[in-house]
């Protein structure tokens, strides 16, 4: 998974965030900004994602409403 691409479609959206790659060949992450935002961001994530990913199944976990932001821009942690 190429997160330069999902850091791209982030920005275009306009959610705040991050997301990295995990061992196991998952991509873990977190994603905020508006309930439409957000929903446009998983659905790219579920059906679009990078060029060269292969894409066998989304899990989105925690989701709630939260009264302010807690990231200024979307970004690839390590």
């Amino acid at each position: 998974f190429s997160n330069q691409y999902t850091e791209e479609e982030a920005r275009k959206l306009g959610v705040v965030g991050w997301v990295k790659n995990t061992r196991q060949g998952t991509v873990t992450g977190q994603v905020q900004g508006p309930e439409d935002k957000v929903n446009a961001m998983k659905s790219w994530l579920s059906n679009v994602g990078s060029p060269s990913s292969r894409i066998d199944r989304t899990n989105f976990s925690n989701e709630k409403e939260i009264s302010k932001l807690d990231f200024s821009g979307f970004s690839t942690r390590y």
